[in-house]
């Protein structure tokens, strides 16, 4: 039966660091490698012409953000699995947090795609002026950066709750937690800037180093999860 647990402990953290590195892989690549280049808000038509020279990359930008959001939806339901003898309630709520997150993000794709329908004639825009349609299209583009960080505030607020399940369990090390907590801080602080001090953001950017650190690394610890299932075994024995 103990063997039994740990396999499926292991199993599980294995399953979750794999979407999590999806989650990384898919999220800078979406942003950084593929829609940031061709986006600058101060510059309407040129965002336009860049999205329409290179439109199917930024339709793959659109794909791998849905994976992201599919994959954090099954990445917020295994870390409960894995956290629920923890604090059962505390877990629930994370998990929560988390799909609310994924709801948010997911949803504010549509954006990016009322911009390419603006921007390709797949809506009539006949009635519009000259630069009226790229002027829109930037405004949708946006949108979808204020609903990211929108879906951030649950998940600033879902990384507080992770860090102090991961600094209450006995199977990994506290700093994770202390790390996991301190991003969440970021997330937070990032996406009041957004939204009520958006001259500071620019700023405050380099914080944003600190949570691609913890999650890397809380990533690679769920991928190498050879001791969690000897360690989860042991604490349920005492517990017992």
């Amino acid at each position: 039966m103990h063997l039994q647990r740990k396999d499926t402990e292991r199993t599980v953290a294995r399953a979750a660091g794999l979407l999590y590195l999806i989650i990384i892989l898919c999220g800078i690549s979406a942003e950084v490698a593929l829609r940031g280049p061709l986006i600058n808000l101060g510059d309407a038509a040129g965002t336009a012409e860049a999205i329409l020279a290179s439109l199917g990359r930024f339709r793959l930008s659109i794909a791998f953000d849905l994976v992201m959001a599919l994959a954090d939806a099954g990445l917020a339901v295994l870390l409960f699995v894995l956290f629920r003898p923890v604090a059962p309630t505390l877990a629930l709520a994370a998990m929560v947090f988390r799909l609310v997150q994924s709801v948010i993000i997911a949803a504010s794709l549509i954006n990016l795609q009322a911009a390419v329908l603006l921007l390709t004639g797949g809506q009539d825009i006949a009635a519009f002026a000259s630069g009226q349609a790229a002027a829109i299209s930037a405004l949708f583009l946006n949108l979808h950066g204020h609903g990211y960080d929108l879906g951030l505030v649950f998940f600033g607020l879902n990384s507080l709750m992770t860090g102090a399940l991961i600094w209450r369990a006995p199977f990994i090390n506290r700093a994770f937690g202390a790390g996991i907590a301190a991003a969440g801080v970021v997330y937070l602080v990032g996406s009041a800037l957004r939204f009520f001090a958006p001259d500071l953001r620019p700023a405050f950017a380099p914080a944003y180093g600190l949570t691609a650190t913890t999650e890397t690394a809380f990533c690679l610890w769920l991928l190498s999860a050879g001791k969690i299932g000897g360690v989860f075994g042991r604490w349920r024995r005492r517990r017992a």
